[in-house]
């Protein structure tokens, strides 16, 4: 009598799922640690932020507002706009990671764009491999992240005045980069044009700060006319 054949194991492409967005994702926290540099921010600072943070956005966001100037009020909202998406996350995988105490913390800290979607995509795999997606995608953006902005952080440094280099374009570049995959739709190419176009009215007249804030709550305000003309069935 023949064995019954095993199912095939999710577990080897759920690891190299996680292993190529952690490694891809976690490299760009070298241009976080250059351009935080040429911002003004000590190799220290550089880290912290990295290692107790963890938002790319809300980190470029930091160091942007800090090194044009503006207060450390107008950086920690702009961050904190910006990272509201991930308690949104928060709430989608809380009914399946189930955590408590001490792991609840840690979930909480590694979700992330990264974990949410490395876990989401594991779906047709069963429930194990969402949770296993997640823990190894957050974990593993975590260690690359924080090592590469070190990296880019001591690398900057040695490269002596930061702005001989060009790097203080490198915080508009990262955004750029961060928002240009995401426009796929002729609404978001909308609300980003907009948003430019407000920014370039605002950054001569308002402190540092304002600009970004304002133009995310434009963006909020176009999201909900949008979802307000959707008619309901």
């Amino acid at each position: 009598m023949s064995a019954t054949p095993r199912p095939p194991s999710y577990r080897g492409q759920t690891f190299r799922d996680s292993l190529s967005v952690s490694l891809t994702v976690g490299s760009y926290g070298a241009a976080f640690g250059a351009a935080s540099i040429a911002a003004g921010f000590s190799v220290v600072q550089t880290s912290l932020l990295s290692l107790l943070t963890f938002s790319g956005a809300s980190q470029f966001a930091v160091i942007g507002v800090i090194g044009a100037g503006g207060s450390a009020i107008s950086a920690i909202a702009t961050a904190t706009l910006l990272g509201f998406r991930n308690g949104l996350y928060g709430l989608r995988m809380a009914p399946l990671l189930k955590v408590r105490g001490l792991s609840r913390v840690l979930a909480a800290h590694v979700t992330i764009d990264e974990s949410t979607g490395v876990a989401l995509s594991q779906e047709s795999r069963g429930e194990e491999a969402m949770r296993s997606g997640f823990w190894l995608t957050g974990i593993g953006v975590f260690i690359f992240w924080n090592l590469f902005t070190l990296a880019g952080a001591f690398g900057a440094q040695a490269m002596g005045n930061p702005a001989a280099w060009g790097l203080d374009a490198a915080v508009p570049a990262a955004f750029l980069g961060l928002v240009w995959p995401r426009l796929v739709t002729n609404t978001d190419r909308f609300i980003s044009l907009a948003a430019v176009a407000l920014a370039l009215v605002l950054i001569p007249i308002s402190p540092a700060g304002l600009p970004v804030i304002a133009t995310a709550g434009l963006a909020v305000v176009i999201g909900l006319r949008k979802k307000d003309s959707i008619p309901h069935e």
